[in-house]
C-alpha cells in the first residue's frame, strides 16, 4: 500500500512471469504459425486488436499474446502490413461524434448532449495533433465532421 503522506505511490503490483526471449511458454499448446495466420485472418476482416486478443483468449486459452508473439499484438500487425489507417482510439471518437451529431440533428434542444458533443470534439483535436506528431496519421488530415461521416461509413 502506498504512503499517505508522500508523493510516492509504494512497489506493490502485480507482474506478470518474465519468459526468455524466443521461447513459448509452458502453458501455451498450440502452434505459433497458425495463431499468426488466425491473427492475420482477423486482421483483414477489420478487426481492432483488443477484439482480436478477447477473441483468441475465449476461443484458444492464449493468455498472454506478447509471451508467445514475443511482441505486442500491434506491433506484429505493422510488421506483417496489416496497419489501420487511422488508430482505434481516434476512430472510436469519431463514431461517437457522428451518432451524437446525428442526434442532436433529430433532437435540437438537448443541450447536455451539446455539451459532450464538444467535449469529444475537443478530444479528437488533442488526439489528432499527438498522432500527426508522432506520424500515425496522414500530415493533411484535419477532423471535418461531414468527412467523419463518410470515414465511419466506410469502415
Amino acid at each position: 500500500m502506498a504512503r499517505m503522506h508522500t508523493g510516492g505511490r509504494g512497489k506493490s503490483k502485480s507482474r506478470k512471469p518474465e519468459i526468455e526471449a524466443g521461447k513459448t511458454p509452458e502453458w501455451f499448446t498450440g502452434d505459433k504459425k497458425e495463431l499468426e495466420k488466425k491473427i492475420e485472418g482477423y486482421a483483414k476482416q477489420n478487426m481492432h486488436p483488443a477484439k482480436i486478443g478477447q477473441i483468441l483468449n475465449e476461443e484458444d486459452k492464449v493468455k498472454n499474446l506478447r509471451q508467445v508473439l514475443g511482441a505486442r499484438l500491434v506491433t506484429f500487425l505493422n510488421g506483417k502490413g496489416l496497419k489501420n489507417e487511422f488508430p482505434r482510439d481516434l476512430m472510436d471518437l469519431i463514431k461517437k461524434a457522428v451518432k451524437l451529431r446525428d442526434h442532436l440533428s433529430k433532437n435540437t434542444r438537448d443541450v447536455y448532449n451539446k455539451m459532450r458533443l464538444v467535449r469529444v470534439e475537443s478530444k479528437i483535436h488533442r488526439l489528432s495533433n499527438y498522432y500527426h506528431a508522432k506520424g500515425s496519421i496522414p500530415q493533411g488530415w484535419k477532423y471535418e465532421p461531414e468527412k467523419a461521416k463518410l470515414l465511419v461509413k466506410g469502415e
